[in-house]
């Protein structure tokens, strides 16, 4: 029985470092992100450094920006997102080739953007100009209907 105990005690403590360790981890790469957040969830941290998901918006950007008036290609995603996962090596490649400033805005991290925005599913690419939605493509698309849709809304 005690050497039970000291086993339950010795597996208790390792758990509890690894959880201190990985929410460490997790928060020195948080320190300096671009979503302006002390604590971000795991898969966002895991897309920090990833080329396809830079250029981010915060909600007070994009809320400035459209009450402004300004035009902006917006993809709303999440990073646990499958079909997300899929569209993003295909859409924001194209986007950088065609001249488009392609903001994206992280649903996982801002959660007030799926009733802020109409967001009914990810992916989602909303087209604003002049501070109002004009267009919007939903879902996983291919390479060419991307290109139309966006060559449409230039």
């Amino acid at each position: 029985m005690k050497k039970a105990i000291i086993f339950l005690g010795i597996i208790v403590v390792l758990f509890g470092a690894l959880a201190f360790i990985t929410n460490l981890s997790n928060s020195e790469k948080a320190e300096g992100n671009p979503y302006g957040k002390d604590s971000l969830d795991p898969a966002t941290v895991d897309q920090l450094d990833d080329p396809l998901y830079q250029n981010q918006i915060l909600p007070d950007e994009l809320d400035q920006a459209l009450s402004d008036g300004e035009d902006a290609f917006v993809y709303f995603y999440r990073p646990t997102c499958i079909h997300c996962k899929n569209t993003s090596p295909i859409l924001v490649p194209l986007a950088e080739d065609m001249g488009i400033d392609l903001k994206k805005f992280n649903l996982l991290e801002f959660e007030n953007g799926w009733g802020d925005y109409g967001i009914e599913s990810t992916p989602t690419l909303v087209r604003f100009k002049d501070g109002k939605e004009v267009d919007r493509i939903v879902g996983t698309q291919s390479e060419a209907k991307f290109k139309q849709w966006i060559e449409k809304n230039k």
